[in-house]
């Protein structure tokens, strides 16, 4: 019998790609789901598409605390408990730190990082309470290496390892779990934060290469697998690559 089964999971970054394929996966799985995403259409939409199934949606922006707080008190008011708290949503604009994209590095820092970190704050208390809890965040290949044209994306990613490290260490007395996916290319629309003609195009040409993205199921599947195992082990990180991808 799966362990996902009837445990409350709230997904942030929910609308499309891995938040989208997760909330199908773990549908499937017999979880009880609270989404939330900016895109109250796309919301709806998924919601609609998985009858026959214990799920509500929020709108939230990830970069508002009050909104992200809202969405984790909604999920405790319906069931009384979080056991898994996963923070997906994030933005990938790429060009050279010479271009001085402020506007964009800005973004890049509320969402990829601010993002988990009102995630953690919000879900953190309960699962004190609780003394148990799960929290799930996507971060990246990136958030290993550092390629041109990503310094602050790979910056942002590169903390988010550490802030997951951190939470690990400090609330592993608590019984709270931590799991890092880290992803390298995936079929998302996460390239549509590019703002950068040349990468705009260096996407076309990767992304004719047949089979080489992962596929947002491949993604689910790895946050299914750790949520799946025993209370007793911490899958901490999973690192999921295509298999035709160098770096």
């Amino acid at each position: 019998m799966s362990k996902i089964k009837d445990k409350v999971v709230v997904i942030m970054g929910a609308s499309s790609g891995i938040g989208e394929a997760t909330t199908k996966k773990l549908a499937q799985e017999g979880a009880r789901l609270v989404i939330a995403a900016r895109r109250e259409d796309r919301l709806k939409s998924l919601v609609e598409s998985l009858p026959n199934v214990e799920i509500s949606f929020l709108v939230a922006d990830v970069t508002n605390k009050e909104k992200v707080q809202a969405v984790v008190d909604f999920a405790v008011e319906k069931y009384g408990r979080v056991d898994v708290m996963y923070n997906n949503a994030g933005v990938m604009p790429l060009a050279l730190l010479s271009e001085n994209r402020f506007d964009e590095w800005r973004q890049m820092l509320e969402i990829n990082i601010m993002g988990v970190l009102n995630g953690i704050a919000a879900a953190l208390p309960i699962m004190k309470k609780q003394q148990s809890g799960h929290i799930i965040t996507t971060d990246s290949v990136a958030g290993h290496i550092v390629m041109p044209t990503a310094a602050v994306y790979c910056g942002t990613k590169f903390a988010v390892r550490a802030i997951m490290e951190g939470l690990r260490q400090e609330e592993h007395e608590n019984n709270i779990r931590t799991t890092m996916i880290s992803p390298g290319a995936v079929d998302t629309e996460l390239p549509k934060s590019f703002n950068d003609p040349q990468m705009v195009e260096m996407l076309k040409e990767t992304a004719s290469i047949e089979g080489f993205g992962l596929r947002p199921e491949d993604i689910a599947d790895a946050v299914a697998y750790a949520i799946n195992t025993p209370e007793s082990v911490a899958i901490n990180e999973i690192l999921i690559r295509p298999t035709k991808q160098s770096m």
